[in-house]
């Protein structure tokens, strides 16, 4: 096999590569900032979780629709769109003289790496033959797993060493260079015109924007209030909606029929929990080395970086053995493993606990996600039938995004009940029950993975809706 590739192939990996860096990149660089921009903005803790939310649940929502404009519009128009919208709405970010202008401008960012993620893995795909697809995402997935690393530090130390705007502000000259780099490097492609599924879309929108909003406001506007109780409510009905609607819709934006297979109903159920309990645990352990421990962001983000190495380490080799013993046992073991370095973590952490206490455990959650990412992600989106790959991905991706934002809403309604930001004392105090939350969330993805069949059975190597639950494709 030949390892040559053409000029126009190595601009679309690279700027295929280059966005994806920066969409991931905002994931995680805001979780060393946030006590700055407490502190900037006079932001509360629903204020912190609302920055976010607004760009999980935007991201989550619109994935699937920013896939669907790339198919029908032609996606390299769509995917430069993408990287103007998300440079706008970065500078409108570090511009934010408000907690609400900045949730808001997170909202429209969260929608700009909606067009810039789903469409870039597709031009990359759109790029290269078949037999050097592997290589190609392999390339640009391990770009991606850069920016899983950086994120808090390089977020710890622009906010130091500049200012907490600045986290944004990096984003804008990379996204306006690369836009007309996309248009005139970037061959155009286009699907198979998917139609956009707007009911979907609106239903899938208002049901987890309103089971967010309740959990993210329960406490301070009353459990039992109206306010909390009617979005919960709001959002149960539209999810009851959602999913009768998506029975029938002629193009649906989640297709239920997907879930027939035991394996990717099991690996998304398992993305959703794991992502929901390692979005948690940032979402505070990034805090707890500033506010729970009086050290500066830098220093903050140098001691999360045990949890995104050693995934980046692990997961090649934990691929590979999926590959060879299935799925189960891995999640399984790589999720137990998670849950029990969290649980060590929440039961260690004091104001003053030396970080040579808390490594270990961030040492054992890290090894866990190193095992069962990949083992979550074959599950999931490996053994799906390949006419159907696109909207499996679709479907994860989105799972995955609102698992996030429900882990960061559970974790932020304990902390608020039994901690607060008055002293390192009382942060500890709220941190410890919010990250035994998050170790939990992460048994249930323990249980989607033994709900899978054992790997000697004929099952676990069937492509989602083979043999006995055939898929006809949309």
């Amino acid at each position: 096999m030949t390892t040559t590739i053409t000029r126009t192939q190595r601009w679309v990996l690279g700027l295929s590569a280059l966005a994806s860096f920066m969409v991931v990149l905002d994931l995680l660089v805001v979780a060393t900032a946030l006590p700055s921009i407490r502190r900037d903005l006079g932001a509360s803790l629903e204020d912190l979780e609302w920055t976010v939310n607004a760009y999980t649940l935007s991201f989550a929502v619109l994935i699937m629709t920013g896939a669907a404009l790339g198919d029908r519009l032609g996606r390299r128009r769509m995917f430069a769109a993408g990287l103007v919208l998300f440079a706008a709405a970065s500078a409108a970010c570090a511009l934010a003289s408000s907690v609400g202008t900045l949730v808001v401008a997170r909202t429209v960012q969260g929608a700009g790496a909606a067009m810039i993620m789903p469409l870039a893995l597709a031009l990359l795909n759109a790029a290269f033959p078949p037999e050097r697809r592997g290589w190609a995402t392999g390339v640009y997935g391990s770009v991606t797993a850069l920016a899983v690393v950086l994120g808090p530090v390089l977020g710890g130390a622009v906010t130091q060493g500049l200012a907490w705007p600045w986290i944004f502000w990096i984003n804008v000259p990379i996204a306006l260079l690369a836009a007309p780099l996309v248009s005139t490097r970037v061959p155009e492609s286009r699907g198979a015109g998917t139609r956009i599924d707007g009911a979907g879309l609106l239903l899938g929108g208002l049901a987890a924007t309103g089971l967010v909003w309740a959990l993210v406001r329960g406490n301070s506007a009353g459990w039992r209030s109206a306010e909390t109780v009617g979005t919960a409510v709001l959002g149960v009905v539209a999810l009851a909606a959602f999913l009768a609607w998506e029975r029938r819709a002629p193009a649906p934006m989640l297709p239920l029929r997907l879930f027939r297979s035991r394996s990717f109903s099991a690996g998304n159920a398992a993305m959703f929990f794991l992502s929901a309990s390692v979005t948690g645990a940032i979402f505070f352990t990034a805090q707890l080395f500033q506010v729970g421990q009086g050290l500066g962001p830098f220093a903050a983000g140098l001691r999360l970086l045990p949890w995104g190495v050693l995934p980046m380490l692990l997961a090649p080799s934990a691929g590979a053995l999926a590959d060879r013993i299935g799925a189960r046992n891995l999640i399984v073991v790589g999720t137990v493993a998670f849950a029990a370095g969290m649980s060590g973590l929440a039961l260690s952490a004091a104001p003053h606990a030396s970080y040579l206490v808390l490594v270990g455990p961030i040492l054992l959650s890290g090894a866990g996600l190193g095992v069962a990412i990949p083992a979550v992600t074959r599950s999931a989106v490996s053994l799906v039938a390949p006419p159907d790959l696109a909207k499996a991905s679709g479907v994860f991706s989105t799972l995955r995004q609102l698992g996030g934002a429900f882990g960061v809403a559970i974790g932020g309604a304990v902390f608020a009940a039994t901690g607060g930001y008055g002293s390192a004392t009382g942060y500890v105090e709220g941190y410890t029950p919010a990250v035994l939350i998050a170790a939990t969330l992460a048994l249930g993805a323990t249980a989607a993975g033994l709900s899978l069949p054992r790997p000697t059975t004929a099952a676990t190597t069937r492509p989602a809706g083979s043999l006995d639950h055939p898929i006809a494709v949309d």
